[in-house]
């Protein structure tokens, strides 16, 4: 988590030289036109329409990066330094094409949609950090292309989603809201729910004390959401990935970090301590459940998968925690 904190191995976007910027451009068309060639292939069969537009943008991607490198040839050589968004703070990382198999249309037209939007706030970025007046007209075109994708997108949506036509204003405010506020609190949820079990289950089996086992509880919550309410606002400021405010991230992620510990914490103000363990235990379940539930239906995790990674997990940390807890 430190690491992810401080963004160590990472650069700092505005650290970039123009060569930097323009060969970190050249491999971001590169691997988004290889994600929409993949999103192309799930949907030809169900819908043909839909992946002849991600086709059109395989091609545009392509143009894209073949002037990108014509301009850096131009004034920098053929040499083209490896600078990917992972090596750069502020960039979110793109799953692997393997973890994208059958998704639905809905989710792919919105990981497109945050896809263009990343690309079009990092042109923009861009342009403040070039000097060449070339490099500036090609950064803004591109931005510009960018925002026609996201419009593309849009249109998905508009002609398998939805019968009734949504304006792109709320669209784009209802995307927004999910990346600052919703994505960041179900990883908060999940979080807290999953971390706080060992030192909660611990402590309640170590002293059966509910007093006590409450306490821990608040604290390992309280400190949980405050760890990752700053990691989530200090790995990105928004302005590459539209992701919106830190702050507002940042809380969304402490709040529901911290609601998920107390969840299974606040049954040991009951005084009865094998009362309190049963209902915290009962609380626990639903919560795991729960959680991978929300996983397959936000997070695109296969049902299953999520099963395997926050239930299956989340009972080994459950039994660790008591496992020490008897120990003493």
């Amino acid at each position: 988590m430190l690491r992810r904190v401080l963004g160590w191995q990472k650069r700092h976007f505005d650290d970039l030289s123009e060569a930097e910027i323009l060969a970190l451009a050249i491999s971001s068309e590169e691997d988004d036109a290889r994600i929409y060639a993949a999103y192309a292939q799930m949907l030809r069969e169900e819908f043909p329409a839909s992946a002849a537009v991600f086709e059109g943008m395989v091609a545009e991607e392509n143009e894209h990066r073949h002037l990108l490198i014509a301009a850096f040839e131009k004034k920098f050589g053929k040499n083209i330094p490896l600078v990917r968004r992972e090596h750069v703070r502020g960039f979110l990382e793109r799953k692997p094409l393997w973890l994208m198999k059958n998704l639905p249309l809905e989710t792919i037209r919105q990981q497109a949609w945050e896809m263009e939007e990343a690309a079009q706030n990092f042109y923009l970025e861009a342009v403040k950090r070039t000097k060449d007046s070339n490099i500036r007209k090609l950064l803004g075109d591109l931005a510009i292309a960018e925002q026609h994708h996201k419009r593309a997108a849009n249109e998905l949506e508009a002609a398998h989603l939805h019968e009734d036509a949504v304006t792109e204003e709320k669209e784009q405010a209802h995307r927004k809201f999910l990346l600052t506020y919703v994505q960041p609190g179900l990883a908060g949820l999940m979080d807290g729910s999953v971390s706080t079990l060992a030192p909660i289950f611990a402590a309640a089996f170590a002293t059966h004390s509910t007093w006590q086992t409450f306490l821990v509880g608040l604290a390992a919550s309280l400190g949980a959401g405050i760890s990752m309410g700053f990691t989530e606002a200090a790995s990105d400021d928004g302005k590459l990935t539209g992701r919106g405010s830190p702050i507002k991230r940042g809380f969304a992620a402490g709040i529901m970090t911290t609601l998920g510990g107390l969840g299974h914490a606040l049954p040991y103000l009951i005084t009865d301590f094998w009362t309190a363990t049963a209902t915290a235990v009962a609380v626990v379940f639903v919560e795991l459940w729960a959680i991978a539930w929300i996983q397959n239906k936000y997070m695109d995790t296969p049902f299953w998968r999520a099963v395997m990674q926050v239930v299956f997990g989340g009972s080994l940390v459950f039994a660790v925690g008591i496992l020490i807890g008897n120990a003493g």
